[in-house]
């Protein structure tokens, strides 16, 4: 194995181009290690998001050889082919500047989807309380962990052919509420994925359940999505 890793990171924004760089490589070593030394040992102005290191936060997702990660999990010898490392910002997403997307698009297609949750208990009220047992808990708790890091809307072709499509993590995050006993927008939130740019336009690539850095699977979240909205058609509730 080499000791001198050769790295190709993109610099600029869409118009942009690759640079190249000699990082020293080493054990254990992470694909966020490597961009960290680019930019505090090769070049100060290279501009790249991370926050927790620890597969928590999802700021640190990156493409890398290709393909979406986040990279303080992705270690160089899982990725690495032989001494080349190629590192560059997410796809479907618009470039703000070198590794850094502009993420405003992707979470207003969750707003889109009706991913925020809404109740009709006050403060005073007593809890709710909703069976762990229960169907719709399970298929809830199934999804819930998706933390928004938009490696699946990256890894998406549907995302990349239509700038209108919703995505899976907005429509994933709806089939959780879709499953939310306590939750008082249905109708309205299958009303928001029903149309063109929604859970229909998917091709069930499984592009996002492959990529998606906690074992989750959107397509199945859409396929679920598909049915409540036929369902609801056909009941007249749309």
């Amino acid at each position: 194995m080499s000791a001198t890793l050769r790295v190709r990171v993109w610099r600029g924004g869409p118009e942009g181009a690759f640079s190249e760089y000699a990082v020293p490589r080493r054990e254990s070593q992470t694909v966020l290690d490597v961009v960290t030394y680019v930019q505090r040992y090769l070049d100060p102005t290279l501009a790249y998001r991370f926050a927790c290191r620890v597969g928590m936060c999802g700021s640190c997702a990156m493409t890398v050889n290709g393909q979406p990660r986040w990279t303080c999990r992705t270690h160089l010898d899982r990725v690495a082919k032989g001494d080349r490392l190629e590192v560059a910002p997410l796809k479907n997403l618009p470039v703000i500047r070198d590794l850094v997307t502009d993420m405003r698009g992707f979470f207003d297609k969750w707003a889109r989807a009706k991913g925020q949750f809404k109740g009709e208990r006050k403060r005073g009220d007593d809890f709710a309380r909703i069976s762990p047992e229960s169907e719709k808990r399970r298929l809830a708790d199934v999804a819930i962990e998706c933390i928004g890091c938009a490696v699946c809307y990256s890894a998406c072709d549907v995302a990349a052919w239509n700038p209108d499509y919703l995505g899976p993590a907005a429509l994933h995050r709806a089939w959780t509420l879709v499953n939310d006993e306590r939750d008082t927008q249905q109708a309205a939130r299958l009303r928001a994925v029903a149309g063109d740019a929604g859970c229909h336009s998917c091709h069930t690539h499984m592009s996002c359940t492959d990529r998606c850095p906690k074992a989750l699977a959107p397509t199945a979240g859409i396929a679920g999505l598909k049915r409540a909205v036929a369902a609801a058609a056909l009941q007249g509730g749309l």
